[in-house]
């Protein structure tokens, strides 16, 4: 059997992204690890990393083995990039040699077959997103591992956006951003089916109670797809994603 790793940004991506071919390759009999970039932690006096807690709730679910923070903390999302915390730096300032040689030890210590990261656009461009794309490749380079990098085909986002509008989901439309996000449908190499396993990727994405009832556009929209019925989860949310560079290259 297979060692996966999937190299997250922060607590929730793993589900967003990832769950249902996390919860796959557990249930067939894999190793999974999950490795989050950041604890989502963006001030430094907000205390108990809970979004961490809710990570490993998570994890538990999807049936993950092993959860590891890569020590950087969360670079936000907006126009200002804040001052890094006492205790460790923010992600989008972390040296990319010492980040991805972080996360090689970790591959090699789990003799890791594979490594899930993000796409050349970070998904919709967050500073840390896109540093995982950096930090990830360089990190399979090191140990020598092959990486498939999530994403989602720009026209199902671009579908799933129109169809928020009409349900009246307050996610914001910026036509500039998701017009660039994530991957064209001709630069995906790998389209896996996870339908069989929506209840756990739905589950999952329950525990980060944070995020779901944390108020704001996100959300609102995490908590339309953690209360709709699984069935109609397993319909939107049936797929996952993954670009090959090498094999896209060769396309």
């Amino acid at each position: 059997m297979a060692t996966l790793v999937a190299f997250h940004a922060h607590p929730d991506d793993e589900v967003l992204l990832t769950g249902g071919t996390l919860a796959r390759a557990a249930a067939e009999g894999h190793r999974v690890v999950i490795v989050v970039a950041t604890d989502s932690m963006v001030a430094a006096d907000e205390g108990q990393p809970q979004r961490m807690l809710e990570l490993r709730a998570s994890a538990q679910v999807l049936g993950v083995h092993r959860v590891e923070h890569l020590g950087y903390a969360d670079s936000g999302h907006g126009p200002v990039l804040y001052p890094d915390p006492p205790d460790r730096q923010r992600f989008a300032r972390a040296d990319v040699e010492e980040a991805a040689g972080r996360l090689a030890r970790l591959l090699r210590e789990e003799r890791a077959d594979l490594l899930l990261s993000y796409d050349v656009n970070g998904g919709y461009r967050h500073r840390d997103h896109l540093k995982v794309n950096v930090v990830g490749r360089r990190a399979a380079e090191l140990a020598g591992v092959r990486v498939l990098e999530a994403t989602v085909p720009r026209d199902f986002v671009v579908r799933m956006i129109r169809l928020g509008r009409l349900l009246r989901v307050p996610f914001g439309h910026d036509p500039d951003l998701w017009s660039s996000a994530f991957s064209p449908s001709d630069a995906i190499t790998h389209r896996i089916s996870v339908r069989k396993y929506a209840a756990q990727k739905q589950a999952a994405l329950g525990m980060h109670r944070s995020q779901v009832y944390g108020g704001g556009r996100l959300s609102a929209v995490m908590r339309l797809l953690v209360e709709m019925p699984t069935t109609l989860f397993g319909l939107i949310l049936g797929y996952e994603w993954f670009v090959e560079e090498a094999r896209a290259d060769r396309a």
